[in-house]
C-alpha cells in the first residue's frame, strides 16, 4: 500500500450495472474546438456512448450535468473507440466506434448556445461498414505512408485482418497459425503491425507484405487461386515472451520507435527491429498500462495499474512513484484540460471514471501580516523566569504517575515492656553488690510472602547486653507470624551512653531476582496493550493490591536464570537469559499464557510476533558443539578399538610364554600389558564422560531447535500444519545413535524442503537423496542449508507436503525408512511416520 494517493481532480460514476474494458476509453479533442482541450469518450458493453468535458470549479467535486456533452445508446456493445482522421477531404478528428458486427464513424459537433441552456452537441453518423466476421479489436494509422488520412485495421475473432481505407473496403488477410486473437497496434514509422499470438510470440507484419499476400476472403481456396493471388503471408520478425499479453502500445520519436508489451507477469520494451531493450519482472498482477515520453533523453516512462488499486510510474525499469487509486483501473489515458495539463484518466470495469494528478496539493496559504507593537522587555523577562521555574519544578519529578503505597514483604514490630521484669533475666545478677534488673523486648515478624531461613539479629551498645543476640526461625508461609523474646540488662559498672538498639531480620525468597544484563535476549511483540505480569504468572508472584509487576525472574531448577521484562510504554516483552537454550521454555509458556489470558477476555485477534532476525549464529554454536562431541566419540571409539586389539595381542604373547616348557624372559610384556590396560581404562572413562556430555549437549541442541522453530513461527505467522512440517524437519530424532546422527538427518530433511516446496526453479527440484546417510565431515553445508531455509521462508516460501506443479516425489526419510508420496499425506500420517521410525531406531 502506497503512502501517497492519487489526487482526485474530477470523477464520475458512469451508468448503472455497465461493464467496460481497456478499449472503451479514448481521450481526444473530438469536437475539434479551437482551444484544443481534450474530451473523454467512453463506450460501454451495454451500447452507451458518452462524451465528457471535465471542468470542475474545485478539485475533487462531483460532475456537473453540463460536463456531459453527449450520451447516445447504440444498442450493440461497444468494443473500442478511437479518434482519428477517418473522413476523406478533411483532417478533422472523427470518432470510430467498433461493435461486434459494425464499424461506425461519427462526427461530434457543438453549437454555441444563445440562452442559459449552454452549448449543444450532436453526434452524426458519417459512414459505417457492416462486418462479415465478429470483431475483436482495431488499430488505425496512415497505412502505406499516406499523408493527412488514417486507415483502419480490424482483427476478427477468427484471425482475419480487415483493412478499410476510410469509406471503402480495401482487403482482408488471415494471420498464419492463428488460434486466439491478441492485442494489436500499428507503428507508423516502420509501417508495420504488431500483435501477440496465442503461441506467446510477438509477431510483426509489414503493411506492404499484407497487401501483396494471398487473398483471405475465404480460407478454402483452390490451388489455382493460391498461385495467382499473391505470396504466402509471413511475419517480418518474431520474438518469444513466454506468456500472454494484456496490451501493446507504441512510443515513437523522430529517431526510433519502441514497442511496449504488458504481459501477465512481466513488462517488455522491444525495439522496432524485434530486439529486446529491457524486461521488468512484476511482483503484482497488472491490469493496464500506458507508455509516454520522458524528459530524460534515452529513457521512457510508463504508467502501470494493478489489481491492488495502485498506479505505478516507471522510468524504464526503475519505479519512480506509486499512488493509491480508489478502484482497479482497466484503462489509462493522459489528457490536457482547460485548467490542468497532464491529467491521468482512469476507468474501472464497473464504470468509475476519475481524473487525477500525482503528488500533493500546492499550498496557497499566506500568513497574514501582524500589527507591529512595542516589545515590553520587563514582561518578557518575568514570563521567562516563571517558565524556567515551572520547568525546574517539573524536572524534579522522576515518575510520571504518582507513587502508591506498597506493602512490605516482611514487617517487624517491636514491643518494649512498660515495667521491669519481676524476675531479672540478667546473666550477672549483681554489679558492685547491687541487683541488676532487666526488661523484656518482644519482636513480632509478619510475612506476606514465603520466606526461607529468617534470622533475627539483636545489637545494643555496651554496657548494655541482651540475653540472646541471634534467633534462627523456621521457614514461614504467606501471612504467618512469628515472635521472639529477649531481655536487656546492664552488664558493666558504668552508665550507658545510648538506650537504643537495633534489630535486623535477614531472609531469602524462592523467587529469583531479575537479571539486569544477559548474554541472550529475545523481544516479543504483541498487538494488545501491555499486561501486568502478575495477571499472567499468578503462581509465581504473590498478588497484592495496586502494584504493577514489570519484571519477573525465574530460576530453572537445572538451568540458568531467565528474566521476563515488560515495557511500560509499548506492547513489547523481552525474555533474556545467560543460556540460549533455556529461553524456549519461558517463551513457549509466555505465548501460551497470553493466548489464554486474552481468550478469557473474548479477544480472538491476539497475536504474538517476532520482528527478527532469527539468532542463527547462536544456534550454530550449539550445532558445532554437538558435532564436536560426536567427532570426539568416534575418535575415542577408534582409539579404544586400537588399544583393545593391542591388549589382546599382548595377552596372547604372554599366554604363549607361560605355556612354554622352556622358561624365557618376558621382555617387559607384563609392563606393556599393564600400561595398555591403564590406557584402555582411561579411554573407556573418557568415552563414557564424552557420551554423557553428548547426551546433555543433544538435549540442549533440541531445546535450541525448539526455540528456533518457535521464533520462525512467530516471525512468519506459520499455521499449525506448517509448524508441524518444520518440527518434523528440524527435530527428526529423539536421540543420537552411532549409526544415525542429528546433523545428517536434518540436512537431508532441509534439503528435501529446499528442492520441493521451497524451490525457486524447476532445476532445484531434482531430488538426489538416498536412504543411506553418513556423518558429514563438518557442519558448513548444514548451516548453509538452514540459513537458506530461513531466507526462503522469510521471502514468502510456504511449507507444504505437496510441491505445486511438480510430479510426485518420494520423501526419503533417515534411517532407511520406507518412502511415502507427498501428495495426499496428512499431518497425522507425517507424525506417525516420524514417530514410528524414532522408536525403531532405539
Amino acid at each position: 500500500m502506497s503512502l501517497f494517493k492519487a489526487r482526485d481532480w474530477w470523477s464520475s460514476s458512469v451508468g448503472q450495472e455497465e461493464e467496460f474494458d481497456q478499449g472503451c476509453l479514448c481521450v481526444a479533442n473530438i469536437d475539434n474546438s479551437a482551444t484544443g482541450h481534450d474530451k473523454i469518450i467512453l463506450g460501454s458493453y451495454m451500447g452507451f456512448l458518452r462524451v465528457y468535458a471535465p471542468n470542475p470549479s474545485n478539485p475533487g467535486e462531483a460532475m456537473n450535468p453540463e460536463e456531459q456533452l453527449v450520451e447516445v445508446h447504440l444498442r450493440d456493445p461497444i468494443i473500442q473507440v478511437e479518434a482519428g482522421k477517418f473522413v476523406s477531404g478533411t483532417e478533422n478528428l472523427h470518432l470510430a466506434v467498433l461493435q461486434p458486427r459494425k464499424l461506425s464513424v461519427y462526427t461530434v459537433s457543438g453549437t454555441t448556445g444563445t440562452v442559459d441552456h449552454g452549448n449543444q452537441y450532436q453526434l452524426r453518423l458519417i459512414y459505417e461498414h457492416n462486418l462479415q466476421r465478429t470483431a475483436c479489436n482495431m488499430a488505425y494509422g496512415p497505412f502505406g505512408g499516406v499523408k493527412g488520412r488514417d486507415f483502419i485495421c480490424i482483427q476478427s475473432m477468427d484471425g482475419m485482418l480487415v483493412f478499410f481505407e476510410q469509406e471503402s473496403y480495401a482487403f482482408g488477410r488471415f494471420l498464419p497459425g492463428f488460434l486466439l486473437p491478441g492485442p494489436l497496434c500499428y507503428i507508423a514509422r516502420t509501417d508495420t503491425f504488431i500483435t501477440v499470438s496465442s503461441s506467446r510470440y510477438i509477431e510483426s507484419y509489414k503493411y506492404q507484405t499484407l497487401a501483396v499476400a494471398t487473398d483471405a476472403d475465404t480460407r478454402q481456396e483452390s490451388e489455382h487461386q493460391k498461385l495467382v493471388s499473391g505470396k504466402k503471408l509471413a511475419a517480418d520478425w518474431m520474438l518469444s515472451i513466454g506468456e500472454l499479453a494484456l496490451d501493446i502500445n507504441v512510443l515513437s520519436n523522430p529517431v526510433a520507435a519502441s514497442v511496449f508489451v504488458l504481459g501477465e507477469r512481466n513488462f517488455f520494451c522491444i525495439k522496432e527491429n524485434g530486439q529486446m531493450c529491457f524486461m521488468k519482472k512484476l511482483e503484482y498482477n497488472p491490469s493496464c498500462f500506458l507508455p509516454y515520453a520522458s524528459v530524460c533523453e534515452g529513457t521512457s516512462n510508463s504508467l502501470i495499474g494493478n489489481h491492488n488499486n495502485m498506479l505505478l510510474v516507471y522510468q524504464d525499469v526503475t519505479l519512480q512513484w506509486a499512488a493509491q487509486l480508489p478502484h482497479v483501473p482497466v484503462a489509462i489515458r493522459v489528457a490536457n484540460f482547460q485548467d490542468l495539463k497532464g491529467v491521468v484518466v482512469t476507468l474501472s470495469s464497473d464504470g468509475h471514471l476519475q481524473c487525477s494528478y500525482l503528488g500533493t496539493d500546492p499550498s496557497f496559504f499566506q500568513a497574514p501580516k501582524v500589527e507591529s507593537r512595542e516589545i515590553n522587555y520587563d514582561e518578557l523577562d518575568a514570563e521567562m523566569k516563571s517558565l524556567h521555574k515551572i520547568i525546574k519544578e517539573a524536572s524534579k519529578t522522576q515518575d510520571v504517575l504518582p507513587l502508591t503505597e506498597k506493602e512490605d514483604d516482611l514487617t517487624v514490630a517491636i514491643h518494649i515492656a512498660p515495667n521491669m521484669d519481676a524476675i531479672s533475666q540478667a546473666v550477672s545478677t549483681e554489679v558492685e553488690g547491687v541487683e541488676v534488673p532487666s526488661i523484656t523486648v518482644k519482636v513480632k515478624i509478619k510475612t506476606r510472602l514465603v520466606v526461607q531461613n529468617p534470622k533475627v539479629a539483636v545489637s545494643v551498645q555496651p554496657p548494655l547486653a541482651v540475653t540472646q543476640d541471634l534467633f534462627i526461625i523456621d521457614s514461614m508461609g504467606p501471612g504467618s507470624v512469628s515472635t521472639v523474646t529477649f531481655g536487656v540488662f546492664l552488664k558493666n559498672s558504668y552508665p550507658p551512653a545510648e538506650l537504643g538498639g537495633a534489630v535486623a531480620v535477614s531472609y531469602s525468597t524462592p523467587t529469583a531476582s531479575p537479571l539486569k544484563n544477559a548474554n541472550y535476549k529475545v523481544t516479543i511483540d504483541t498487538n494488545k496493550l501491555p499486561v501486568n505480569l502478575l495477571e499472567i504468572f499468578p503462581d509465581f508472584v504473590e498478588a497484592f493490591e495496586e502494584e504493577q509487576v514489570n519484571a519477573l525472574g525465574l530460576q530453572l531448577i537445572a538451568g540458568s536464570r531467565v528474566t521476563l521484562l515488560a515495557s511500560k510504554t509499548s506492547q513489547r516483552y523481552r525474555i533474556q537469559s545467560e543460556a540460549f537454550e533455556d529461553l524456549w521454555l519461558i517463551i513457549q509458556e509466555f505465548s501460551t499464557r497470553f493466548e489464554k489470558h486474552f481468550a478469557k477476555q473474548g479477544a480472538r485477534d491476539f497475536r504474538c510476533s517476532f520482528a527478527g532476525p532469527i539468532p542463527l549464529q547462536e544456534y550454530f554454536e550449539k550445532i558445532d558443539r554437538h558435532f564436536e562431541l560426536r567427532l570426539n566419540s568416534e575418535k575415542y571409539q577408534d582409539l579404544l578399538s586400537e588399544r583393545a586389539v593391542q591388549f589382546r595381542a599382548i595377552q596372547r604373547r604372554l599366554l604363549t610364554r607361560f605355556k612354554d616348557k622352556t622358561p624365557a624372559p618376558l621382555q617387559n610384556l607384563d609392563t606393556l600389558m599393564d600400561g595398555t590396560y591403564r590406557q584402555v581404562i582411561a579411554l573407556a572413562d573418557a568415552a563414557e564422560e564424552n557420551r554423557a556430555a553428548l547426551c546433555q549437549e543433544f538435549t540442549r541442541l533440541r531445546s535450541a531447535t525448539h526455540l528456533i522453530i518457535l521464533l520462525i513461527k512467530l516471525w512468519q505467522n506459520l499455521n499449525q500444519d506448517q509448524t508441524v512440517i518444520l518440527e518434523a524437519t528440524l527435530l527428526p530424532l529423539l536421540q543420537d545413535t552411532p549409526q544415525l546422527g542429528w546433523e545428517e538427518s536434518v540436512d537431508a530433511a532441509v534439503t528435501h524442503l529446499l528442492r520441493t516446496c521451497l524451490s525457486k526453479s524447476p532445476k532445484d527440484q531434482a531430488l538426489n537423496l538416498t536412504s543411506h546417510l553418513t556423518m558429514p565431515r563438518d557442519t558448513s553445508k548444514l548451516k548453509k542449508h538452514i540459513t537458506l531455509l530461513c531466507d526462503r521462508i522469510g521471502k514468502g516460501g510456504r511449507l507444504t507436503l505437496s510441491a505445486e506443479g511438480n510430479a510426485q516425489t518420494p520423501i526419503v526419510l533417515p534411517g532407511g525408512c520406507a518412502p511415502i508420496m507427498e501428495e495426499g499425506v496428512t499431518e497425522l500420517e507425517l507424525r506417525g511416520v516420524y514417530t514410528n521410525k524414532r522408536q525403531h531406531s532405539k
